[in-house]
């Protein structure tokens, strides 16, 4: 790890001198580790120019907005880099499988997502896009591990105790979304997230892979654990819990 914390410095001071705009997207199941990730991140970062995204619940205000509304003002300047911890893909989701939005704002999020993230990429915004995928049993014994830790008492939700009911639903929304939306421009990778170190290594190696900066050291972001693939038809079928 103390050599991809030193990959990630660099990449950051190459957002800040060369004013990019990288956005990474984290969604996953519930307790897929999306919290652990980030921290692991961002540890040796800087707080002014790295930003989390974590939005709660849609108000009233929210729900009389366009969709997409909410999140833009979140989104990344020149120098910044941001991770949102679930993002508009809870459209497709939690929204979909709790019936907490209309089947017509489900096939509308399609279309509309594909022209948001193009006109984000347009403009400059580099996505990438992780899901954290774990196996029924890895979940079932993570959100026992919640009620049993004082320390992990904030992430309990009555979403939790939907997890494991809806496992099916979640399964299908899940292949629908990354089929549907993984795009050239803001591609969707997959993670194998059951053992949470391990991923944090591949998921952050991938990502330093993947861009571009000054003095990469091409040894350290080449090791590649086959935990993190792209979201391809094949890869969906075969190699997602």
């Amino acid at each position: 790890m103390h050599g991809l914390y030193i990959e990630l410095v660099k990449l950051q001071k190459e957002i800040i001198s060369s004013k990019l705009k990288l956005l990474v997207i984290l969604e996953g199941r519930d307790a897929a580790g999306k919290d652990g990730t980030i921290k692991t991140i961002i540890k040796h970062l800087s707080p002014r120019e790295t930003r989390i995204v974590a939005l709660g619940k849609p108000s009233d205000r929210d729900n009389l907005e366009w969709y997409f509304q909410r999140y833009t003002t979140h989104l990344p300047i020149s120098g910044e880099f941001v991770l949102f911890n679930r993002s508009w893909y809870n459209r497709v989701g939690v929204e979909k499988v709790m019936n907490f939005c209309t089947e017509k704002e489900y096939k509308s999020f399609f279309t509309e997502v594909e022209l948001f993230e193009k006109m984000l990429t347009d403009a400059g915004v580099i996505i990438l896009k992780y899901y954290l995928d774990i196996s029924k049993k890895e979940q079932e014994k993570r959100l026992n591990d919640r009620q049993n830790d004082p320390l992990k008492q904030w992430k309990i939700s009555p979403i939790d105790k939907e997890a494991q009911k809806y496992w099916d639903d979640y399964s299908e929304a899940r292949d629908e979304m990354l089929l549907k939306t993984n795009f050239k421009y803001a591609p969707w990778f997959v993670v194998n997230a059951e053992e949470k170190d391990e991923a944090h290594i591949a998921l952050i190696t991938h990502l330093l892979a993947h861009l571009k900066y000054t003095d990469k050291d091409e040894k350290i972001v080449s090791n590649n654990s086959g935990l993190v693939f792209p979201a391809t038809k094949e890869n969906i079928k075969e190699k997602l819990f």
